[in-house]
């Protein structure tokens, strides 16, 4: 038996993107930001932010073009893939995203209306990545699940 499922929350680097492929199904592209905060052997605080670059299709790809905002707190799951290309220079290149089969956005009612990020009042508020995403540590009974 394989298993190939993957469940983030965290929060939007950017607002997604949203396109067409040539048969006019809509393909959404977007980055979460995860935190893992832990104490090291010297009892200091320590912070490391691990960035995820999600696909959607279909309904769920409009969706969330629709209602995700940079900053925004959301939960994908999914399954990875690896894509493989060659650049333009010739090198094949690489890259592992989560092909994102469903979400669920965790940002309070209302927050998420288009033009306004979820969850702050203004976009300056919100890091750029690759700077430390700011998030509390995420407790059991928040996981909805």
């Amino acid at each position: 038996m394989d298993l190939n499922k993957v469940m983030i929350i965290g929060r939007l680097t950017r607002d997604p993107e949203l396109r067409n492929t040539p048969n006019g199904k809509a393909v959404a592209t977007l980055s979460l930001a995860t935190n893992r905060i832990w104490i090291d052997a010297n009892g200091q605080k320590q912070k490391q932010s691990e960035f995820h670059n999600i696909v959607m299709w279909g309904k769920l790809a409009e969706i969330a073009n629709q209602y995700l905002r940079k900053g925004g707190k959301v939960y994908v799951e999914g399954r990875l893939q690896t894509r493989e290309w060659t650049g333009q220079d010739g090198v094949k290149r690489y890259r592992t995203e989560v092909v994102g089969d469903n979400m669920i956005m965790l940002d309070s009612k209302g927050a998420g209306t288009p033009g306004a990020p979820m969850g702050a009042s203004d976009s300056s508020s919100v890091p750029e990545a690759p700077q430390e995403v700011i998030e509390e540590e995420v407790k059991v009974e928040d996981i909805p699940f």
